[in-house]
């Protein structure tokens, strides 16, 4: 059976970077629904549409198609008093966005006595990258995965709680 949209598609993946190292690897397969639900990275979805059980495929990823162009001014300086007493460079938390109710992950890159350096961007912002995988299983969605947008039963999302948008 072909990808083709609303196909449930079982894939094995691992991101590199251009220098090669791996950056995450699929431990167990995952599945999601093909076509336009941004169950993947569209790149991706792309190179998939119409290939087979069996297939592999690198894609790569320029970084507005990955994590994000890096954003300068998603780094900014806050007050040392406003973290705990044993913050460390490359901690991570969650604040809101300036003037949003939108949370972002932040990551501490620099301590000083009375400021700490927060970075906005994601860890992977501004890289290319490469995405490989192979094509585990390839099945006709049901009704159900369709009208909520994403994978059901084993390898797709975890069940009614899962994360819905």
């Amino acid at each position: 059976m072909q990808i083709a949209k609303d196909t449930i598609v079982t894939i094995s993946y691992q991101l590199t970077n251009l220098a090669g190292d791996i950056l995450e690897k699929s431990s167990a397969p995952v599945s999601y629904l093909h076509g336009g639900y941004d169950g993947i990275f569209p790149t991706v979805e792309e190179a998939l549409q119409g290939k087979q059980e069996g297939d592999d495929i690198d894609v790569t990823l320029e970084p507005e198609y990955a994590f994000g162009e890096y954003e300068a001014e998603l780094l900014r300086a806050e007050p040392r008093h406003l973290f705990p007493a044993e913050i460390a460079v490359g901690m991570q938390f969650e604040g809101a966005a300036e003037g949003t109710d939108e949370f972002m992950l932040y990551t501490v890159t620099e301590l000083t006595e009375d400021t700490v350096m927060v970075d906005g961007n994601h860890p992977l912002a501004g890289q290319t990258l490469k995405f490989s995988c192979h094509v585990d299983n390839v099945r006709p969605a049901s009704a159900e995965e369709i009208a909520h947008g994403h994978a059901h039963g084993e390898h797709g999302e975890h069940g009614e709680h899962g994360h819905h948008h």
